[in-house]
């Protein structure tokens, strides 16, 4: 086969290749929602009508559903309009985004284990608490409802900011690189069915969560309970045992990403080569010290006469 033959193939294979990543990010990125359940459901199923038709050679029944296929593309994006939309602005916030900001210098960030004590401190007090972490998608739309601050988290900040009847306990708190961005800001309400016996709070965060990746916390003021919504999905914990809060601090790590900056990275840098050299003196230092003392015990013993050498002296004494 010679090389003209081979480069007919190289357009069909860059096509497969396109449409294997579009299949593969489709699929990443619905994994675990109600779009994605329902995106594989009728994909089996279509597949398994299909290969029926084909088989048996029903061409009637190829057309119906051809077009079934059709009808069904068209209102699955009505159905499924805030999932699309979260997929589409998480597509674009991954183009779009700022690929300078994990670098930039933000002094006085948060651990993700001293805010979960906070968080869980508010919840020990039952102060109800509704806290937004930014990911992907930019929260900026739902700053601008609120008040902008760009401060320190501490569990003053967060206890003189939820606790009634201060002016910026109703909203949430919006926080973007371990800080607080904003806060008395007001999140869309979720109208699913299953949440309505609870509260705004409760129902603000899921409908942020449907509309962004965020990862949103609320407390409930009521219980004292802990609940997390993330893609939509409402988790909540019923107590403030250890098992709830580790299991909030992995949420919050997953939202916290620990992103160095170019500072930090610089001086762990730093740490690491000093650390390294030490380490190398150390043994070297180590290694000769044994050295040198049987080198010290030679010299110690070459310094000493030697038995032959007296006899000799006081005999070449007598002569003189």
């Amino acid at each position: 086969m010679d090389w003209y033959h081979l480069m007919s193939y190289v357009p069909d294979v860059i096509q497969i290749f396109i449409l294997y990543l579009v299949i593969y990010a489709i699929l990443k990125g619905a994994r675990g929602s109600r779009f994605g359940q329902v995106l594989m459901g009728a994909g089996v199923l279509f597949a398994l009508l299909v290969a029926f038709t084909l088989v048996f050679r029903f061409d009637v029944l190829s057309v119906i559903i051809g077009w079934l296929l059709l009808y069904l593309a068209l209102s699955s994006v009505v159905i499924f309009q805030e999932e699309i939309r979260r997929f589409l602005a998480a597509m674009g916030s991954f183009l779009f985004q700022d690929r300078t900001r994990t670098h930039a210098v933000f002094g006085g960030r948060v651990s993700p284990e001293d805010l979960t004590t906070i968080i869980f401190k508010l919840a020990r007090r039952r102060i109800g608490a509704l806290i937004a972490f930014e990911r992907g998608i930019s929260l900026r739309g739902f700053e601008t409802t609120g008040v902008e601050l760009d401060a320190i988290i501490s569990s003053e900040l967060f206890f003189s900011i939820f606790t009634e009847p201060m002016p910026l306990h109703d909203g949430g708190v919006v926080i973007r690189h371990g800080r607080v961005a904003a806060a008395h800001c007001l999140f869309p309400v979720s109208s699913k069915g299953d949440l309505s016996t609870s509260g705004m709070r409760h129902r603000a965060a899921v409908g942020l969560s449907e509309q962004t990746d965020a990862l949103v916390i609320a407390v409930s003021e009521e219980t004292g309970r802990v609940s997390v919504a993330h893609n939509g999905r409402l988790i909540r914990y019923p107590d403030a045992e250890e098992n709830s809060r580790m299991a909030v601090l992995r949420w919050i790590r997953k939202a916290m990403p620990q992103q160095k900056t170019t500072s930090e990275a610089m001086a762990d840098w730093m740490k690491r080569r000093t650390d390294k050299a030490a380490r190398l003196f150390r043994r070297r230092h180590d290694a000769a010290a044994p050295a040198k003392e049987a080198t010290g015990d030679d010299s110690q013993k070459g310094d000493e006469p030697k038995k032959g050498d007296e006899p000799q002296k006081d005999k070449e004494g007598k002569e003189a």
